[in-house]
């Protein structure tokens, strides 16, 4: 029979080499979903060449979601996604929550806004695909928002991140869905 206690972030059986590691796991799995989106919002915004040429850079006058929603979208929510093509509403929302969401997951603060918002974002993804090319319902998008849910809940932040400080200031201490 193993102990359990609960650390400041994560329960873990008592006394085991792997308590320490599993922090460092999951705040590693921040730090790269966090540059996923903030990639994504560099790419999209200053055209690096990768999914995104300079021509098409939000910074040249690209729309960064009118590809997306005028081509890549298929299934029920189609039309409603194609609608949006192109709209300055859906390309600024998007972008700040590819940059919000991003930075929030790498500098561990926020982690609660940034995991709700995120999966959020991921969840809307997916249904503008469906169903997905490769599974009959299961995609990337799905297991990244079980992530972001899973780093929330672990307090992934805690561990190289400003989770700990940012949890201390007065604004969070006021209101801790800030966290």
């Amino acid at each position: 029979m193993t102990t359990s206690y609960q650390t400041d972030h994560i329960a873990t059986p008592h006394n085991t080499p792997a308590r320490g590691l599993v922090a460092y796991v999951w705040a590693g799995l921040r730090i790269a979903l966090g540059w996923v989106f903030l990639w994504a919002f560099l790419d999209k915004t200053f055209g690096l060449g990768f999914a995104t040429e300079r021509e098409g850079a939000w910074l040249e006058g690209g729309s960064p979601t009118e590809g997306f929603l005028a081509f890549g979208t298929k299934g029920p929510f189609a039309d409603f996604y194609q609608g949006m093509a192109g709209s300055a509403f859906a390309d600024w929302l998007f972008m700040i929550g590819l940059a919000g969401i991003g930075a929030a997951l790498i500098l561990g603060i926020g982690m609660r806004i940034a995991a709700a918002a995120g999966a959020l974002l991921l969840v809307l993804m997916w249904t503008a695909a469906l169903p997905p090319e490769n599974n009959p319902f299961m995609d990337d998008h799905l297991v990244y928002a079980g992530l972001l849910i899973g780093l929330a809940l672990a307090r992934a932040e805690n561990t190289l991140g400003f989770g700990k400080a940012w949890g201390r200031t007065a604004l969070v201490t006021k209101n801790p869905w800030l966290k």
